[in-house]
């Protein structure tokens, strides 16, 4: 059972990110203020729920958290700034689109930068240790993957709907084929020409 969030004295948003280690789409970041009564044994870190847990959960999240909102920066921002840096706008994006002002975020990682005058504290794999972070990564991770969906049927051929944009050979192979998409971060693609990447089959 994960512990609800960090401390009670102020409202506290649980924030995460998906999609940093993709070669396509954009990078989401998700906030969450749960309420200090929230309890649901099912919620847990998104990477160890199926498919069907997260959308189950997601529907619980947006109907019972004190407030959520979701932000994605896309792949010619991330091509500028880098993966980090977009990964920190977007989480500082989602907190600004709160309805309720928090007091304090709660990030998964060991890095952070914002422009808000909030005070922060990064805990490492948070999203398994507290509630409101594993909610934020559901959060993010289940709007990401509709997203990829929805543009896999704009670019068909790169298996997105199947592999979200992540680096497997599937996609890899799809760009040697196919080449780049515009939603393709042209700062991850570099080497995804070079032939020991596919084997013998490029």
């Amino acid at each position: 059972m994960l512990t609800l969030c960090y401390q009670r004295e102020v409202p506290e948003a649980g924030c995460d990110e998906a999609g940093r280690g993709c070669l396509a789409g954009p990078v989401f970041a998700a906030a969450v203020i749960l309420p200090p009564d929230f309890a649901d044994p099912a919620l847990n870190d998104s990477k160890q729920m199926t498919r069907r847990q997260r959308d189950r959960m997601r529907e619980v999240i947006e109907r019972e958290a004190v407030a959520w909102a979701v932000a994605a920066v896309d792949a010619e921002r991330i091509d500028r700034i880098n993966i980090l840096n977009a990964s920190m706008e977007g989480m500082t994006q989602a907190v600004e689109r709160l309805s309720v002002r928090p007091g304090l975020l709660l990030i998964d990682g060991n890095r952070f930068r914002t422009t808000l005058d909030i005070p922060y504290r990064c805990v490492v794999k948070g999203d398994a240790t507290y509630a409101d972070i594993a909610a934020a990564s559901v959060l993010a991770k289940t709007h990401r993957d509709e997203f990829m969906e929805r543009i896999a049927a704009e670019y068909p051929g790169y298996g997105w709907e199947r592999n979200m944009g992540y680096p497997t050979r599937e996609h890899r192979m799809a760009v040697a084929r196919l080449g780049l998409t515009p939603y393709h971060r042209l700062s991850f693609n570099r080497s995804s020409y070079e032939p020991e990447l596919f084997g013998a089959e490029a």
